[in-house]
């Protein structure tokens, strides 16, 4: 576990699949949950710090994402459980089907479905906790982003990658392309990194790869390289 200098501590699985713990008032916001069997690793963080996870946000509903929320609700009683309405479909594996108004495109990446179903879902615009929810579809139909207004923090799940560099998801890259390889409509994720990149963030902490402070120049040349 390594912290940077935003009010959240990153947890990471395997050196490139992360979870964050964001500290509010009455615990932790957990964003993501890494893949399955990582429940163990996060509780424990969480118990380090001092503090209970009070919910789980998730970015987007793929399994690498959504893996150890079984594991914590089984061990967090009255723990919340928040993901799109967009990606709830997806986590429960209850309709898989694209929208007639969303690109045709494939859906990538791995949707293995978990048991726990979520207590509430939320639209762009909502808060968690403190956290600001961004729209940032294109990985998936329903990925977001989460903005820490107090900090300057952009949890920018699968939108952004800073393994071997920053780069965005929607063209496949080296030394990191698996994420990429996973993203539903590279066009739609291309807009979605523009947007992203507009809310001028203090911290980029992305769903595979280290924080990055200060990212905005690197956020321009991940852009400029996809387009």
């Amino acid at each position: 576990m390594t912290s940077h200098d935003s009010s959240a501590l990153r947890i990471s699985r395997l050196g490139f699949v992360n979870a964050y713990l964001v500290a509010e008032d009455d615990g932790f916001t957990l964003i993501d949950t890494m893949l399955k069997g990582s429940g163990k690793k996060i509780a424990a963080a969480a118990q380090a710090a001092g503090q209970p996870i009070k919910r789980i946000a998730l970015t987007h509903a793929h399994g690498d994402h959504v893996g150890g929320v079984d594991e914590l609700v089984a061990a967090i009683p009255g723990v919340e459980v928040l993901i799109s309405a967009r990606d709830a479909r997806f986590l429960n594996k209850d309709d898989m089907s694209l929208d007639a108004d969303e690109p045709q495109d494939k859906l990538r990446g791995g949707y293995p479905g978990i048991a726990t179903r979520p207590t509430a879902t939320f639209q762009p615009g909502d808060t968690v906790g403190s956290l600001q929810v961004v729209a940032a579809p294109g990985h998936t139909p329903g990925h977001v982003a989460f903005l820490d207004p107090r900090d300057g923090t952009l949890y920018a799940g699968d939108a952004y990658t800073t393994i071997g560099g920053v780069a965005t998801t929607a063209k496949p890259g080296f030394p990191f392309p698996l994420a990429a390889m996973s993203t539903w409509s590279r066009e739609t994720e291309l807009q979605s990194a523009r947007t992203l990149r507009a809310l001028d963030p203090q911290f980029l902490a992305p769903g595979h790869g280290k924080v990055v402070a200060n990212p905005t120049a690197a956020m321009d040349a991940a852009i400029r390289k996809a387009s």
